[in-house]
């Protein structure tokens, strides 16, 4: 009997990338050991700029030093033989260089996003942007005819926070860039039928997805918070296509104002929801006053939900959504039409590619003079949201579309059964 491949597979330190840790996997054996990330544990790991910076300067020392400790002190069958790390954390991958260990790249968001990091040098000879990443040109933007067009504003890294922010966030995208040239494999959580177009600019994108984060059970898995799984009985007593699933991510925050309104236009619609308001202290939700009254059993309100068995609840009609990129595919593989409320970063273009791309789900515009959406919008995108049997019918193709990639004999199929293989010493 040959070696056992023995992975060790890296994370992005975010809800949405499996956990804060690093995994290491053995064959069925899984063994969870945490790497400092440079913070303290009372700091806020929201500050993006200094969450990113702390990452960098400390976590490849200490990822080093773990990866000696493993190796020194095993045999040659019980050594690291490769390392799986989120594209995100391209140095991740350049300590495995360092090492001598082969090493993978996953990229866990939509391909055409990576398409745009990759596409910087192009950006920036044609004076689209900055040094610095910051958009001179106020324009729209297509990398292909087939492609989502997105504004410059919304580049993922353009739209993160601050300037001070953005530009660091820059930093890392175009470090990543570098880093990623070393890894033997870059594989997608994404589907060659869904972004045929970004596959075809950069070939070596492979994609081996939608991968849904489910266990054996059919469980929802990799979750930081914990899921009320009575939404779903509550999702029991609802005829099919009739509940609206409001869920905005881990990072979207709403102000006050946005909260009420948001409130009081799912009131309006007079349709049941579920609705998911996490707990967050920073963050004090205050619901308008007889609110919770007034709707009743109508309105499900749970600090987090089991997102995969939500969207494949026969009475959930569609998603009102941040457009993050693991809920696009949840939402896409399950046949559910969107509601799109992008709140940063990469969401803007995973808004285009549903509303304008796939015509799976609808946009909000930008709002009042303030910003806000308002009650009456939110009943009025609902309604015509639900109200055109053509989104629900071109949102079950796609599912069906990105099922088979994932069965035998589709692309995705393939691409996992080829990298599975690579990694077998």
């Amino acid at each position: 009997m040959g070696m056992k491949p023995h992975i060790l597979a890296i994370p992005y330190p975010a809800q949405g990338r499996t956990s804060n840790s690093s995994v290491i996997v053995d064959d069925d054996n899984i063994d969870l050991v945490s790497i400092p990330d440079g913070l303290e544990p009372w700091e806020d790991r929201n500050d993006f700029k200094k969450l990113i910076e702390a990452i960098s300067q400390v976590m490849p020392g200490k990822l080093e030093e773990f990866i000696k400790k493993i190796n020194n002190g095993s045999d040659e069958d019980e050594k690291i033989s490769c390392v799986i790390a989120d594209e995100n954390i391209g140095w991740a991958l350049d300590v495995a260089v360092k090492m001598g260990i082969t090493r993978a790249a996953f990229w866990p968001a939509a391909a055409g996003q990576l398409a745009l990091a990759f596409s910087i040098p192009e950006l920036l000879e044609d004076g689209i942007i900055n040094s610095n990443g910051t958009p001179i040109k106020n324009q729209m933007i297509q990398l292909s005819p087939t492609m989502p067009a997105i504004h410059t504003s919304k580049l993922g890294w353009a739209c993160i926070g601050d300037l001070a922010t953005n530009k660091a966030a820059f930093e890392i995208v175009s470090r990543n860039n570098a880093s990623v040239k070393v890894a033997n494999w870059l594989i997608c959580n994404s589907a060659l039928e869904l972004e045929p177009a970004a596959f075809s600019l950069f070939r070596n994108i492979l994609p081996i997805g939608p991968l849904l984060s489910t266990n054996r059970h059919g469980k929802s898995a990799g979750s930081f918070w914990e899921e009320d799984s009575t939404c779903l009985e509550w999702l029991d007593q609802h005829p099919p296509d009739s509940v609206i699933y409001v869920a905005v991510g881990s990072f979207t925050v709403f102000d006050y104002k946005q909260f009420q309104e948001l409130a009081l236009g799912l009131e309006l619609t007079n349709r049941p929801f579920l609705w998911v308001v996490r707990p967050d202290p920073d963050h004090d939700h205050a619901f308008p006053d007889g609110f919770r009254d007034r709707v009743g059993n109508r309105g499900q309100i749970v600090g987090w939900a089991p997102q995969q068995q939500v969207l494949s609840h026969p009475s959930v009609a569609c998603f009102f959504s941040h457009c993050g990129w693991n809920s696009t595919m949840e939402g896409v593989s399950n046949g559910v039409p969107f509601l799109c409320w992008p709140y940063f970063a990469d969401q803007f273009l995973n808004q285009a590619y549903i509303c304008d791309v796939w015509k799976v789900g609808l946009g909000f515009s930008n709002g009042d003079e303030s910003g806000i959406i308002k009650q009456g919008l939110i009943k009025d995108k609902v309604e015509q949201l639900l109200g055109d049997i053509t989104f629900k019918e071109r949102a079950l193709d796609l599912k069906e579309l990105t099922a088979k990639s994932v069965r035998e004999g589709g692309c995705s199929y393939s691409n996992l059964n080829n990298f599975v293989e690579w990694m077998k010493p």
